[in-house]
């Protein structure tokens, strides 16, 4: 995604710790922040999320915090004025990075306020 962005013209920032959540890639430019989420880490609800059979309550309590972690850093970050992009892991594997790019690159050039990639 990073590559393909780039290609495409845009600049962003990687992971900058003054912003909650510390986003992937942020685009000041735009006031877009991209989180790129792994659907194991995430607790995604999709084909490729399942979860463990062992140590499964210290797995679901992580995941769970993980969780809400990932819904107070956004609300922040929406609060402040930031545009907020989630790419699931998923939809990487799926579908590549260039397709993704060209879709984020619509977004960040729109008015949405928001964006999910998932499968």
């Amino acid at each position: 995604i990073r590559r393909n962005l780039h290609r495409l013209g845009f600049r962003f920032r990687l992971h900058d710790k003054r912003l909650p959540g510390k986003p992937d890639l942020v685009l000041r430019k735009h006031e877009a922040a991209i989180f790129v989420h792994g659907c194991f880490w995430h607790g995604h609800d999709c084909p490729a999320f399942k979860w463990p059979a062992t140590r499964a309550e210290f797995w679901r309590t992580k995941i769970e915090r993980n969780r809400e972690n990932d819904r107070r850093q956004l609300k922040a970050l929406r609060k402040m004025g930031w545009r907020v992009c989630v790419v699931w892991e998923c939809s990487v594997r799926k579908s590549g990075g260039e397709f993704l790019a060209a879709r984020i690159a619509r977004w960040l050039t729109g008015t949405s306020r928001n964006l999910e990639i998932s499968v």
